[in-house]
């Protein structure tokens, strides 16, 4: 399972003197086959360490060696390395709750062993989940990551457990089509092998169907597996178009551009000389439907919608915030091709010194992200308030457009108010909808519908159907915001009406 690539980089590593590697993975059986691999082209010896098991050399032709004495804890494994002076490869398993500010012999000890590596070349390999090494380690260490399964691997996965399945079931063959096949394997893409092999045997091995559903489901399960505590979120409930009034302009740009975003590796665009879509801004009156409208570009296209907490990003520490925006980044290019929403982006990021230069810095990696991101990420930014946004973020080449989100003209509302009706089971042609158009000028889609919903409530006080009058009664109490802020509105149109293209 392991690539010749894999092994010709562990190997660099070696052979380049690094006394201490460290390798982030679940997959340990996967990571102990390369280490062999490995240290049989280069004849090294390789001994294991555990903490249920101790230290022993590890087995060579069919030889099982006994733990080595008094190696059970990490400070005796440590020790006895130190002591014995002897070239091989060490990898220890799960030492990270061993090496830390609580445990200063360790570090010690580690030190000693890897100052010492000129002399007897032993090199320690930290193999877990997650390490962290104090300081005065980081610096005679090198981390390796192992490869993940591309996407012709992938596929290879599939048919494999197909095959497996067959087998067990020799007059069945496992059903699906090109189609599903090829978003199954899109899907699958950022995961490890070992989990790629779980998620294809759990699709297959109920009914040998692989269906439109269990593919979306992938996505969902893919997510779970590689979530970043809470700062990236995976919006289940997509929208589609249907559900969105009006925004016409906006649904044809994205129509345009779907079969090439979801192309993003097809030799031809690049003759035709066709970038990838990057992203929009969408920018406009509270109530219009921008948040809406993000939801429908991840529904619309058919890809996983991942939302962008900003909020839960931020950290005292300096540093961790920048950190922890890179590594939510890095995850939506592992769950590529998606939409990567950024909600109210004018509350998350900031040009002020008021908080250390934190929110710059902020800005700083998302700029850079979005400037050398190759991977299929569609970005979908939303604004309240345009002026407090940094010009940084919406010159030209940022986004590749603005999207200015008005409040519904008299023919959308029509639609808003049909669409949010028959959401609640209460057919359009019930309802006078010209006439609920006309009084709802200046209304924004969110407003329509809490006119909606008020209505039902009157209608079950009065244990009665929902009627046109009592919508009537509900916008007539109502003070929509393009009353209540109307300089603010206007101000804001006035600025659209120069820089930004209309979504309606």
């Amino acid at each position: 399972m392991a690539s010749i690539t894999e092994q010709n980089d562990l190997h660099i590593l070696i052979r380049s003197k690094n006394p201490i590697l460290v390798i982030e993975t679940h997959e340990e059986n996967r990571a102990m086959q390369l280490i062999n691999q490995v240290a049989l082209n280069i004849n090294k010896p390789v001994f294991g360490w555990h903490l249920t098991e101790g230290l022993r050399r590890l087995e060579v032709e069919g030889q099982h060696f006994a733990a080595l004495k008094d190696t059970s804890t990490a400070e005796g494994c440590l020790s006895h390395i130190k002591r014995m002076e002897r070239e091989g490869l060490y990898v220890l398993f799960d030492m990270h709750p061993f090496v830390n500010a609580e445990h200063p012999q360790n570090t010690r000890l580690l030190r000693d062993i890897a100052l010492s590596y000129a002399e007897h070349k032993q090199t320690i390999i930290l193999v877990s989940h997650k390490v962290t090494l104090p300081d005065e380690l980081k610096r005679v260490s090198r981390s390796f990551n192992l490869k993940l399964p591309d996407e012709a691997e992938l596929e290879v996965i599939i048919r494999k457990e197909a095959t497996r399945w067959g087998v067990k079931n020799p007059d069945k063959r496992v059903r699906t089509d090109k189609k599903l096949l090829a978003r199954l394997v899109k899907n699958l893409r950022g995961l490890t092998w070992a989990d790629a092999e779980q998620m294809v045997r759990n699709l297959i091995y109920d009914d040998g169907v692989i269906s439109q559903g269990e593919v979306e489901e992938v996505n969902q399960a893919r997510y779970k597996l590689l979530d970043l505590d809470g700062a990236v979120h995976y919006e289940y409930e997509t929208a589609h178009f249907a559900e969105v009034g009006g925004m016409t302009n906006l649904k044809k740009w994205l129509q345009l551009r779907q079969k090439v975003f979801l192309s993003d590796k097809d030799p031809a665009l690049q003759n035709m000389g066709l970038d990838i879509p990057k992203g929009i801004l969408l920018m406009g009156v509270q109530g219009s439907g921008k948040s809406l409208a993000a939801k429908a570009v991840a529904g619309m296209w058919e890809v996983p919608l991942l939302r962008l907490d900003f909020g839960a990003l931020y950290n005292k520490w300096h540093g961790e915030s920048e950190k922890n925006l890179r590594e939510a980044l890095k995850l939506s290019q592992t769950m590529s091709p998606c939409v990567l929403w950024l909600d109210e982006i004018e509350k998350g990021l900031s040009t002020s010194d008021s908080d250390g230069g934190t929110s710059k810095r902020m800005l700083g990696t998302l700029l850079t992200f979005m400037q050398e991101n190759d991977a299929p990420v569609f970005f979908v930014a939303t604004a309240n308030d345009i002026s407090a946004l940094p010009p940084e973020l919406i010159r030209k080449g940022r986004f590749d457009e603005l999207f200015f989100v008005d409040l519904p003209d008299a023919v959308a509302r029509q639609e808003i108010f049909r669409i949010h009706l028959e959401k609640r089971e209460q057919s359009g042609v019930n309802f006078d909808l010209v006439t609920l158009s006309e009084i709802t000028e200046g209304f924004s889609g969110a407003e329509i519908e809490q006119a909606i919903v008020a209505g039902l409530y009157a209608a079950h006080y009065q244990d009665s159907s929902l009627t046109t009058d009592m919508i009537v009664d509900e916008v007539r109490q109502t003070k929509p915001l393009s009353v209540v802020m109307a300089e603010k509105i206007t101000a804001l149109r006035a600025w659209a009406n120069e820089r930004a293209v209309k979504a309606n």
